[in-house]
């Protein structure tokens, strides 16, 4: 099939440092075209590592360039929902950097223009194709470990941050950055709408005035509970994934995984809860030996995929009428997580 032709809007940490190398994994499928970006030495930079693309510091020139078939949005946050309107307004399907807007309200405005044309924007959510989280999220349908009833997600480094990321007014912060990330993971192990919510935002390392340590707490109408933890101020790491299930548990530091369950083969004997006093050399307690079957193994999927294959998706979706696996309705109810653990923080 054709190949798609990208520009890329914006060559910074994502435009510049992210999306090329990731599209040039699927030759056969991508081509990029033309980059914009505001300074002219970040477009020079393009240049000289896209030999061929053509270069535009004007987003109305850019957004005309008829080669272009698709926009990759990788500007600053603030000017996410903007710029996609704007693409989508001159012809582009719009491929779309997290966080997809940082309200609600804007979330709303992007759904509402992009279910106007449909097929013409799709979300970047690259990290649902996180290794670790796939090859859980396929444990965790093998009913191994039993009903998962909680789930701690955890990001944690220890850095001085000083870039726009951690300014307020740029749409800084971990609760942009890293959160639009595990907050979607939460939601899809959440395997429920949110019945309630409760989050917590702290700056503790970062120099700028934005959150660098956040808490996020959801809890699923099926009961579930997912507690989520990002931080740039944590100066010893817990493991990226526990999960607790009624038969067993996971853990994984993003590479290994480790998994401990109850034997499949042994019967569990019938027991019942007694008011009896217990007698003294009984432990107080249930004496049965449980049969645990516990392993330890690298992250492989059997998809075998990674983040960049979110790509690959896209082209399912451009050229084959493949539903996209991330929705819009699903983008935007991360918003709507962001924004009520940002109003509850304030309070």
């Amino acid at each position: 099939m054709e190949k798609i032709k990208v520009g890329i809007w914006g060559a910074g940490r994502a435009g510049y440092g992210m999306h090329p190398g990731e599209i040039n994994k699927f030759p056969e499928l991508f081509e990029i075209v033309a980059c914009c970006d505001i300074l002219k030495d970040h477009c020079d930079a393009f240049a000289e590592k896209v030999p061929g693309s053509r270069t535009y510091t004007c987003p109305e020139d850019f957004l005309a360039d008829k080669a272009i078939e698709l926009v990759s949005v990788a500007t600053r946050s603030p000017d996410h929902v903007g710029h996609a309107i704007q693409a989508m307004n001159a012809g582009k399907i719009v491929f779309l950097e997290k966080p997809i807007a940082l309200t609600y309200e804007d979330a709303l405005r992007l759904k509402a223009e992009a279910e106007s044309r449909p097929g013409m924007l799709f979300c970047r959510h690259n990290r649902r194709f996180e290794p670790a989280f796939v090859h859980i999220s396929e444990i965790l349908a093998s009913g191994v470990i039993g009903d998962p009833y909680e789930i701690k997600l955890r990001r944690h480094g220890y850095q001085r941050r000083n870039d726009w990321q951690t300014i307020v007014g740029c749409g800084g912060g971990q609760l942009n950055n890293w959160g639009p990330h595990i907050i979607e993971h939460a939601l899809r192990f959440l395997e429920s709408p949110v019945a309630t919510i409760w989050g917590d935002l702290k700056k503790v390392a970062a120099v700028g005035d934005a959150e660098d340590h956040l808490k996020i707490v959801l809890k699923g109408q099926n009961g579930r509970i997912v507690d989520l933890e990002i931080s740039g101020g944590a100066a010893i790491a817990e493991p990226e994934y526990i999960i607790f299930g009624t038969k067993g548990a996971i853990t994984s530091d993003g590479k290994t995984i480790t998994v401990k369950h109850l034997d499949p083969e042994v019967e569990l004997s019938e027991i019942s809860a007694t008011s009896d006093t217990p007698s003294i050399s009984n432990d107080f307690g249930n004496t049965e030996k449980l049969q645990w079957i516990e392993n330890t193994f690298d992250v492989a999927p059997s998809c075998g995929c990674d983040t960049h294959h979110i790509w690959k998706h896209l082209f399912a979706a451009v050229r084959e009428n493949i539903e996209f696996p991330i929705t819009i309705d699903q983008a935007v109810e991360v918003v709507r997580i962001t924004e009520a653990v940002r109003a509850m923080s304030s309070q």
